[in-house]
């Protein structure tokens, strides 16, 4: 037994309890951090890297262990800062050794930074996205952890910082859980770690916390609304100056927020005319700024309206997942992504199934894409669960505030492929409600399942929805498209229908038989019946084909799939494009020339052609 006074040593080894201590140290969307216009200290680059897929490092208070040589500890320890495993940031670990590949688990960052403190200034962490919780540590103290695998995060130092040397640790840890969104059962690949960028940013002692600029809806695109936020509930007056179309607005801001509204008639954004304005805020010793598009989206009955004109939705769904890079993106990546969609005469993406980077939206913006950005409340979620509710409803609103001033962002969505159940009612309606409050700018939608009871476009959830997502794989998991048909003429939707997701795997290369699945001419056949079909049905007013790239998931295990989905119209090299790309491409081409031509009534889907190339 231990003397008076002794620590016992072995404790660790029995504590179950070892997560308690830090469960009330989240941070979410109310404490981020509008970052455009702003200067950031990257912390990117090769970090110490330990994994701990037992959670010692929260049993046994890795962070709380000095940094020394081994002949200074007082006692052995199990984690190393000295350690010369690395692992760079941003990288998701499952691509870094093939013994990381499937590790699912927590695993601890180090990095060592030199800071000195500036007079009046507060300096806060930007962690881009790390899957799934992550837990910050700053020279031994616990300052802040975060839940939610694809939305940034904001945790304050100051006062934690000293002068010289600090060392910063995060644990992130990427196990799956039934209660968390999304749930361990998914069909995309559990990427782990710091996957997106890193930084510090230093803010005078009260800054400018949010900033939002839209086209006021209904207002014929005469009038503008700008609304500031903050750090501190505090008067003032923030000055905002748009490029071209404001010199100077004052904006009055009482308990730290204030909002306006203003007489203008900038040139409007839209696919075929991506205009962006830039946009300067000031506010007491803060600067920040911008570049927005003005643009409105609405409905009108069956139909999708931009700045007041119908739009048909020509898209393709896209995944965050890259054979070297896992869930990391580059910009080149991107680039490439928008280059694939322009070559398939798109209009419309589908970011699927969780919020991708920030720069996504801001290139589609440039280059004249609309956006579909959602959260991955993702098939059976514990929608009884009201910690899960408060874990989707953060990320929600965290999407939100990142991207609400994107004009490409034309449709929130909340969830995909719930089954309508009593507690997923409740539990949607609720996000619809969030999304609403955190945005009125855009549209509503979760990607739906068909009502098999009645075999109808139907769902309880509908009305809680601006227009109604529909999966749907007729001609692949049901081989018939007579389904299809019978779908379509049983339903009479008082809102417009986007087909979410379609389509059918297939190996670049493999040759055979329409009727052969996972040749590319089985997919190309699926292609051509489906766009036939869907045609015929008015209330369809847009499509969005599943997917453009192949993408890893462990749960597809055939000689076909090989750890991989294989819808994409492209293969996982994001070079090699299957039969099906060129059918897609040409039925979205005649559709843009039917719309550019003036065509009346509904304009064609699909191509006319359709025997096999």
């Amino acid at each position: 037994m231990d003397g008076p006074g002794q620590i016992d040593p072995y404790h660790h080894l029995h504590d179950e309890a070892y997560e308690r201590r830090f469960a009330k140290g989240y941070v979410g969307w109310r404490d981020m951090v509008f970052m455009g216009g702003r200067a950031a200290e990257s912390l990117d680059g090769e970090w110490r890297f330990a994994i701990d897929p037992y959670d010692e490092g929260l049993r046994q208070k890795w962070y709380a262990d000095a940094p020394a040589p081994v002949e200074a500890w007082p006692v052995p320890r199990d984690y190393d800062t000295n350690a010369e495993v690395t692992a760079p940031v941003p990288s998701c670990w499952n691509v870094l050794r093939r013994e990381w590949t499937y590790l699912e688990g927590a695993a601890w960052y180090t990095r060592f930074f030199t800071h000195r403190t500036g007079a009046d200034e507060r300096i806060v962490l930007r962690v881009g996205a790390a899957n799934y919780e992550a837990r910050v540590f700053l020279n031994g103290i616990f300052v802040g952890a975060h839940r939610g695998g694809s939305t940034p995060f904001f945790i304050e130092l100051t006062g934690h910082l000293v002068d010289g040397e600090n060392r910063l640790q995060i644990q992130v840890d990427n196990r799956r859980r039934p209660d968390r969104v999304p749930m361990q059962h998914t069909d995309w690949f559990n990427y782990g770690g710091l996957y997106r960028e890193v930084s510090l940013v230093r803010l005078p002692p009260v800054f400018i916390r949010d900033f939002g600029a839209a086209l006021v809806p209904g207002s014929g695109g005469r009038r503008l609304r700008f609304d500031v936020t903050l750090s501190d509930p505090v008067d003032g007056t923030a000055t905002i100056a748009v490029d071209g179309l404001i010199d100077a607005l004052a904006l009055p801001v009482s308990g730290g927020f204030g909002s306006i509204e203003v007489e203008a008639s900038p040139a409007l954004w839209s696919p075929d005319t991506p205009r962006l304005y830039a946009v300067t805020v000031r506010c007491g010793h803060d600067e920040i700024g911008d570049r927005v598009g003005f643009r409105e989206i609405s409905v009108d009955g069956r139909r999708i309206l931009l700045n007041g004109e119908p739009i048909f939705l020509r898209g393709i769904c896209v995944h965050e997942d890259d054979v070297a890079l896992g869930k990391t993106t580059s910009e080149a990546d991107l680039v490439r992504r928008f280059d694939h969609a322009r070559a398939l005469n798109c209009n419309f993406l589908r970011l699927a199934h969780y919020p991708h980077h920030e720069r996504a939206a801001e290139l589609a913006d440039e280059l004249g894409f609309l956006l579909w950005e959602e959260i991955p409340v993702y098939w059976a979620i514990a929608f009884e669960a009201a910690d899960t509710f408060a874990d989707a409803d953060n990320q929600l609103r965290e999407m939100v505030r990142r991207d609400r001033n994107r004009a490409s962002v034309i449709i929130w969505g909340i969830g995909n492929e719930n089954a309508d159940t009593d507690p997923r009612h409740a539990f949607m309606s609720r996000l619809a409600a969030t999304a609403r409050e955190a945005d009125g700018t855009r549209l509503v939608s979760a990607a739906c399942l068909i009502n098999r009871a009645h075999f109808r476009i139907e769902d309880r959830l509908a009305a809680h929805l601006d227009v109604i997502g529909l999966n749907e794989y007729f001609g692949w998991y049901e081989p018939s498209m007579e389904g299809l048909e019978r779908l379509l003429a049983n339903s009479d939707p008082d809102r417009p229908v986007i087909i979410t997701e379609t389509g059918a795997d297939a190996v670049a290369g493999l040759r055979g038989p329409a009727t052969t699945f996972f040749t590319e001419d089985c997919q190309e056949a699926v292609y051509r019946a489906q766009l036939t079909t869907l045609a015929r049905a008015g209330y369809v007013q847009g499509v969005c084909p599943w997917i453009l790239y192949d993408f890893r998931t462990e749960r597809r295990q055939t000689v076909f799939q090989r750890g991989y989905n294989r819808k994409g119209l492209v293969a996982e090299d994001k070079t090699t494009r299957k039969r099906a790309f060129d059918v897609l491409a040409a039925c979205w081409a005649e559709r843009r020339r039917a719309e550019n031509g003036g065509a009346g009534g509904q304009a064609p889907l699909a191509t006319t052609n359709q025997g096999a190339s």
